[in-house]
């Protein structure tokens, strides 16, 4: 299911906040944009410059220029673009004229146009577009917010009276249409900060989208209680909110409440907009919880048409992740290749490099970090050096007794840290729905076990050397009891080694890790360390993020060897 998870970056799309520097001023609005139509995802686009709103010429008007512009209204992508004021034709000046978007920009003004008012259009040539909303939240699940540390609960009472109230705050939507007047105690506002009220302040105006309204009054509730509670479908406005109000706990308590949402979205739009959206308000638990999500699914983040869209930032926040699940670390230093492509001139020379500083030569594969350097278009061209660094260094991983180099590593000791690997590395059981009768263990049917082979580490010096595993899935207590071990939850998983495991024990250790992922969608939604090989899995309630398909999962074991 696709996330609405729209309107609520409408009004901090803008790059600068700097709130209510004193009671007559009102948030810069400069490069904000809006839809006119009958429409909230629908309609012409208009754009703040100079004061005042004004329209766009369809010249150069495609669908690259649309996903910005969406993108920057918090919807999930763009439909369509429609030319030629289809939405009716505007007043004002005609503000950008022969738009050249690359898709990827957070912001139309940053895209290359002609100059601010120089245009040849008329009125008739008004750009629109059509985005894509997706599907409302209608879930009624409550989260209860307490940070109220023994505050008196007549606090709440007296915002609900309102008596002795000394100060107005006027709330309203971006096209000024809409607008709500509170009375609240001066007082208690400055406790936050952020707002810059003081002794001599009478009044705040704020600009909210209108479908937050009706959480404002719970909001403001909230800064004198520490109390709320928060639903899906408020969370969105409640984020909002605390971060015009600079209210960061209550930024970080909702954040988490984010956290559910993030499986719902295949496509990644939703998970992509959550990260700039927390980088933007400096909520760093939202963005955690993004990355862990795009690392645990980065392969099929990869194959999707977001990743040439994501920043960089964003890339330089996800390339060093030890918690990446990908085919091999040849993959994704050729999804990096391609990003850069992609981005061209967007990305320049020290970004380049910064970013291949990521990459983990040590652990691609031989066969393939001697194909690299011929296959690589672009970074090996522009980075000959550093990339030849890279695949030295590889090589010698590979040629060399850990003992013999892990003294020159000790300034880069993740580099030879793997991430999570599946190539040769996994093994899947996808049947978790059945309880088999006792007697079909005895005759070897239970076929939630697996057997298989993995080398006994990357390197190519253990490349003849296998370590056999055997993954065991257990839904009973019956099941459990046949293999000698005591469960007390439901279901478990068990990872074995046997053959030669024990001759590697001084140099080799293995961190293996078991995923769950959706059977249909593949997607990850659960990583977890295994314990004296056993990994019991956690219950809706108590993983980080919520089960999607909470009948229909699926298991992968997968090997982790590190040296030591």
């Amino acid at each position: 299911m696709y996330l609405l998870w729209s309107l609520m970056f409408l009004h901090v799309s803008a790059q600068h906040w700097t709130l209510f520097a004193d009671e007559q001023s009102k948030p810069k609005r400069e490069g904000r944009v809006r839809l006119v139509g009958d429409h909230p995802s629908s309609g012409r686009v208009e754009i703040y410059h100079d004061g005042q709103w004004g329209t766009i010429c369809d010249d150069g008007w495609d669908l690259a220029e649309a996903q910005v512009v969406c993108r920057q209204m918090g919807f999930l992508g763009a439909i369509s673009v429609t030319p030629g004021g289809q939405y009716g034709e505007g007043s004002g000046p005609i503000w950008l004229d022969d738009m050249n978007c690359k898709g990827s920009e957070s912001l139309l003004s940053e895209c290359c146009f002609k100059g601010w008012g120089v245009t040849d259009c008329s009125h008739k040539e008004d750009a629109g577009v059509i985005c894509e909303a997706g599907t409302n939240i209608t879930s009624n699940r409550q989260f209860s917010v307490d940070n109220s540390l023994g505050l008196s609960a007549d606090l709440g009472l007296l915002f609900d009276s309102g008596d002795g109230c000394d100060f107005s705050i006027n709330v309203r939507d971006l096209s000024e249409e809409a607008e709500l007047g509170f009375c609240v105690h001066r007082l208690i506002l400055m406790i936050y900060p952020e707002l810059n009220i003081t002794n001599e302040s009478r009044n705040l105006t704020v600009d909210v989208s209108q479908m937050c309204h009706p959480h404002v009054p719970n909001f403001l509730r909230y800064l004198y209680t520490r109390e709320i509670d928060v639903s899906i479908t408020s969370a969105q406005c409640l984020h909002q909110l605390a971060f015009i109000f600079g209210v960061k706990n209550l930024m970080e308590d909702v954040g988490r409440v984010f956290t559910s949402l993030i499986p719902e979205d295949n496509t990644f739009r939703t998970q992509v907009s959550m990260y700039e959206y927390g980088v933007r308000t400096g909520d760093l638990v939202l963005q955690e919880n993004v990355l862990q999500y795009l690392s645990w699914n980065c392969e099929f983040l990869i194959s999707s048409p977001l990743w040439s869209t994501i920043s960089f930032h964003m890339m330089e926040a996800l390339l060093p992740r030890s918690d990446l699940i990908v085919k091999d670390e040849a993959l994704l230093l050729e999804a990096l290749e391609r990003w850069i492509q992609e981005k061209g001139d967007d990305i320049s020379s020290e970004q380049q490099a910064s970013l291949l500083n990521h990459i983990r030569f040590l652990l691609i594969p031989v066969d393939k970090l001697y194909e690299m350097q011929f296959s690589s278009s672009v970074l090996y061209q522009r980075h000959e050096k550093l990339y030849l660094t890279g695949l030295l260094r590889g090589f010698q991983f590979n040629a060399l007794p850990f003992s013999k180099i892990k003294n020159k590593m000790d300034n880069m000791s993740y580099d030879y840290l793997p991430k999570i690997y599946t190539a040769e590395w996994s093994v899947v059981i996808n049947d978790t729905t059945t309880n088999y009768p006792y007697y079909q263990y005895n005759y070897g049917q239970n076929i939630r076990i697996q057997t298989f082979s993995t080398p006994a580490h990357p390197s190519a010096l253990y490349k003849e050397q296998t370590v056999q595993w055997q993954a065991q899935v257990f839904l009973n207590a019956q099941e459990c009891s046949y293999y000698g071990i005591s469960c007390n939850s439901f279901p478990v998983a068990r990872l074995l080694a046997y053959g030669h495991q024990n001759s590697y024990a001084s140099t080799i250790r293995y961190s293996n890790r078991l995923i769950l992922t959706c059977k249909n969608q593949n997607n990850a939604f659960h990583v977890q360390d295994f314990k004296n090989d056993m990994a019991v899995i956690p219950t809706n309630s108590s993983m980080g993020l919520s089960i999607p398909c909470p009948d229909d999962y699926s298991f992968r074991f997968v090997v982790r060897p590190e040296y030591i």
